[in-house]
């Protein structure tokens, strides 16, 4: 059965984002920045960032979250007990539907796996000064 994106699993205020934005845990790649953080609700909730900066026609917007969205939905176990903000970047739009899925599984995994595994923080994909 089908399991839809409820509004339990969004970030809906602007305090929620910043929680996240504060001390995010990230991962980044040519295609997404994936921030996040633990919460205290158990359930996944997820916020989207699509800048028209990076992505400048709608119909490119809403291809990239529906992907997003629908990732995150089939990953909602594995995700669980954490809030992410996910940004696009602007090779995003270059990818065909199965890589930008595959990235965003890479970053789930990445940022859910326990802390002791993790080498650190920050971006281990792409150094930026």
């Amino acid at each position: 059965m089908i399991k839809p994106f409820r509004r339990t699993q969004r970030l809906l205020t602007a305090a929620d984002y910043q929680r996240v934005f504060k001390k995010p845990l990230r991962s980044v790649d040519s295609s997404f920045m994936v921030l996040a953080r633990k919460n205290s609700g158990g359930c996944a909730r997820l916020g989207l960032a699509i800048a028209k900066k990076q992505l400048k026609r709608a119909v490119d917007r809403n291809r990239v979250k529906r992907v997003i969205r629908e990732s995150f939905r089939q990953q909602a176990e594995l995700l669980q007990g954490y809030d992410f903000v996910v940004l696009a970047r602007r090779d995003t739009q270059q990818y065909n539907n199965d890589k930008l899925t595959a990235s965003l599984e890479r970053h789930w995994r990445k940022l859910t796996q326990p802390a002791s595994n993790q080498p650190d923080k920050t971006n281990t994909d792409h150094q930026r000064s």
